[in-house]
């Protein structure tokens, strides 16, 4: 009989929602619930729990008490052995990596954690290479490829390893380090931490997040021009992050963050930095409004990492039809005949959003994608 781990970190993810691009660290996660945060990690890991619970009478659960795992099971009715859990009131990176080990020691065949970069290296920093892991997306930030493209995929992937009935077949995949003070201050300095064993699964495990070359600079210049002069009066801009969208800005001459959401409304700045609750405020006084955002680079999300001020509920009023999308030509070439991704906390709006888009890849000059959610 198979053995699995589950590890939650409850509050990754936590702000995300609010502009706090990370929730690495305490006065964070403080700031946050200030800012009225919810967390969310636990409800995206039911998600997964879901797909492969009905086998739960193939394998054994390791997981940690309470909101580390333990609460989720228990919705499912999965008998699970306990081990480990929050050391005092709120979950610590140190009880993460505590529980992995113990986990490594009781010989899981692969151990589910929910989080996001953080939680990942400090997996890593417990168990190395020794267990194979497979990542359940629930962070602000997932650079590393150690993560499935989104929990419900997670959870096929496990599903299909219990059916199979033997420990995943595993390749090394990056886990990368980030700098979140950086990040929030708008610079992006990543390098690799290490590397962990994953299912080698490439269907449903994401890529890498890659950066972009020099060579992009002309592409890039092109989009900005063409969406800075068909951009309409009287409608509120919601920009999503991103260097694409940071050049839409400068276009603008309205200034912006490299990293946040911004509201543009005729070619003023209006809200910088924008949080979730800030931006429905703003769509209650505009009205009409227009999202434009980029892809990311080797892993095609276009909602879900690293936009969560874009929520569902600011989707669900903005439309699909008010959706702008646009990738640098290069970009484009890399992701030719793949799909684009969204993964936000609602799985209703999710699917809603799913389908085809024009996505803008130079001036004028239009490609169809394919956006999934599962």
């Amino acid at each position: 009989m198979l053995k699995l781990g589950l590890i939650i970190n409850p509050v990754a993810g936590i702000g995300g929602k609010v502009g706090l691009k990370g929730s690495d660290g305490e006065d964070t996660i403080a700031r946050a619930k200030e800012l009225g945060a919810c967390q969310e990690s636990g409800i995206k890991a039911e998600k997964t729990l879901a797909e492969f619970a009905d086998y739960k009478d193939r394998f054994v659960l390791y997981t940690c008490a309470g909101d580390m795992g333990q609460e989720e099971t228990e919705k499912f009715l999965i008998q699970t052995e306990i081990t480990g859990g929050p050391s005092g009131g709120e979950s610590r990176a140190s009880d993460t990596a505590n529980a992995a080990r113990e986990m490594a020691k009781l010989g899981v065949d692969l151990l589910l954690f929910a989080g996001g970069d953080g939680t990942a290296r400090d997996i890593m920093d417990a168990v190395g290479l020794a267990v194979p892991v497979l990542g359940i997306p629930t962070g602000c930030k997932i650079h590393s490829a150690v993560y499935a493209i989104n929990p419900k995929l997670a959870g096929v992937a496990v599903r299909n390893i219990i059916e199979a009935g033997n420990a995943p077949r595993v390749r090394e995949a990056e886990v990368m380090d980030i700098d979140e003070e950086l990040f929030r201050e708008g610079v992006v300095s990543a390098r690799l931490y290490g590397y962990m064993n994953i299912p080698d699964d490439r269907k449903r495990m994401q890529n890498l997040k890659s950066g972009r070359g020099m060579s992009e600079q002309a592409s890039i210049e092109m989009l900005a021009n063409c969406i800075a002069d068909n951009m309409e009066p009287d409608v509120l801009y919601i920009i999503g992050s991103g260097s694409t969208m940071m050049k839409v800005k400068e276009k603008l001459k309205t200034g912006g963050t490299l990293l946040g959401v911004d509201l543009i409304y005729n070619a003023e700045m209006v809200l910088r930095d924008a949080s979730e609750k800030l931006i429905l405020n703003a769509l209650d006084e505009y009205g009409r409004a227009k999202i434009i955002v980029t892809v990311i680079g080797g892993q095609g999300y276009v909602f879900g990492r690293g936009n969560q001020q874009i929520s569902s509920e600011v989707l669900s009023r903005v439309g699909k039809e008010n959706i702008l999308i646009a990738m640098s030509k290069d970009k484009a070439d890399t992701m030719f005949m793949q799909n684009l991704y969204i993964d936000t906390s609602n799985e209703e709006v999710n699917h809603s959003l799913c389908g085809y888009y024009r996505v803008l890849v130079g001036y004028d000059n239009y490609v169809m994608y394919k956006a999934v959610c599962e």
